[in-house]
């Protein structure tokens, strides 16, 4: 079993930056490929960011390129969201998700966060 804890969330202004954060307990997580979702009010989850096991490989949702950086840290078992140049759209609320491949579908990841929300005013 993992345990994932996001942190970071907050209130932001449009084209501010925040930098998200989820912990793992339980298992290290270096056997696993991390990924960032959201879910805006009224609207379905979304693929957000994900990074291979090594760190060498991520992959990230068209909505976010040149914004946002996945990042992890096997040896402290944490895996980061840095979010620049936010817009109002990108409020939500953020989950991490741990899983056994690099993919954007969510069915894919068997372990999830409690979500961390972020909100961005215009």
């Amino acid at each position: 079993q993992v345990q994932l804890v996001e942190s970071g969330g907050g209130l932001v202004q449009a084209g501010g930056s925040l930098r998200l954060s989820c912990a793992a307990s339980g298992r290290t997580l270096n056997t696993y490929t991390l990924a960032w979702f959201r879910q805006g009010p009224g609207k379905e989850r979304e693929f957000v960011a994900a990074i291979s096991r090594s760190g060498g490989s991520t992959y990230n949702a068209d909505s976010v390129k040149g914004r946002f950086t996945i990042s992890r840290s096997n040896a402290k078992n944490t895996v980061s969201l840095q979010m620049n140049s936010l817009k109002p759209e990108d409020t939500a609320i953020y989950y991490c998700a741990a899983g056994a491949v690099l993919a954007s579908h969510g069915s894919t990841y068997a372990y999830w966060g409690q979500g961390t929300q972020v909100t961005v005013s215009s």
